[in-house]
């Protein structure tokens, strides 16, 4: 457990950095847990300037949150990685222990599942992934936990459909391939995980099914996203990326502060609030 009194530093690094909201989100949590010392900034690192940023800690510092490009370049500098982060080679939480170790974890991978389960998704027969991405290699980690059945991977390339099957033989899951040209057929799927950039899925909204399943869209700016609105039209129930930051945020500061649980609620309409003002 992290002193409040000595250790009470934290921050996310990464590059672009200005449009993350974990400052809004952990910075809540600190109020909300009357950690009046604690401070949470943002710093603009990519990966050449992270080794020195990260040799420069002093004992203030409690923890990192990363963000791409940050996520696999961390590894090599920390002096452990949890099952977890190592199952998808990517670390966005870093924890600087009292005796000065530095420990990777991923909670993207929990934060997925927590949020699938808010909104009653417990276990899937199947499902679709959406792009080919670092955050779909995540969204296949989670769906190995409550997937029972196959996931058809709609990806772009031949090399991307090589990397989901070699990340689905990893992780013990069912990958299946299909080209993104038939990405129409992944929305009849129960549970659709949408990992793709910003307007990648807009041609897909006339192809909403009259009774869809279950959208996780792991964007949350702009939100709702074009496929996102049309499925709540559609009466389909949605996950957005909030969802996702704000849990996977919730196992950062309770790992950094030692603290649990750490305050969901007030987090995430801290979250809401500040996407609103933008």
């Amino acid at each position: 457990m992290a002193s409040a009194d000595r250790r009470h530093r934290a921050a996310v690094l990464g590059s672009p950095i200005a449009h993350s909201l974990s400052p809004v989100l952990h910075r809540a949590a600190y109020a909300e847990l009357g950690l009046t010392h604690w401070t949470y900034d943002r710093f603009e690192v990519d990966e050449a300037a992270l080794p020195g940023f990260v040799q420069g800690l002093d004992p203030s510092w409690a923890g990192l949150s990363l963000t791409m490009p940050l996520k696999r370049a961390v590894i090599p500098l920390l002096d452990s990685i949890s099952e977890t982060a190592s199952s998808v080679e990517a670390v966005n939480t870093v924890v600087l222990t009292e005796d000065g170790r530095r420990t990777g974890d991923n909670t993207d991978i929990p934060g997925m599942i927590a949020a699938l389960r808010e909104r009653g998704v417990e276990k899937t027969g199947s499902a679709a992934v959406l792009g080919a991405g670092a955050t779909a290699s995540s969204a296949l980690a989670a769906l190995s936990e409550i997937c029972t059945g196959p996931v058809t991977a709609y990806v772009r390339s031949r090399e991307r459909g090589r990397e989901m099957r070699g990340w689905g033989e990893r992780l013990g899951v069912d990958v299946r391939i299909a080209d993104w040209a038939e990405a129409e057929r992944a929305l009849h799927a129960p549970l659709v995980v949408a990992t793709t950039p910003a307007g990648a899925t807009d041609a897909l909204t006339d192809a909403v099914p009259e009774h869809p399943g279950t959208l996780f869209d792991v964007l949350y700016e702009p939100w709702p996203t074009r496929l996102a609105a049309a499925w709540t039209a559609r009466g389909g129930a949605v996950v957005g990326g909030l969802d996702l930051l704000v849990h996977q945020a919730v196992l950062q500061v309770e790992q950094m502060t030692g603290r649990a649980p750490a305050p969901l609620a007030a987090m995430r309409k801290a979250g809401e609030a500040a996407l609103a003002a933008r």
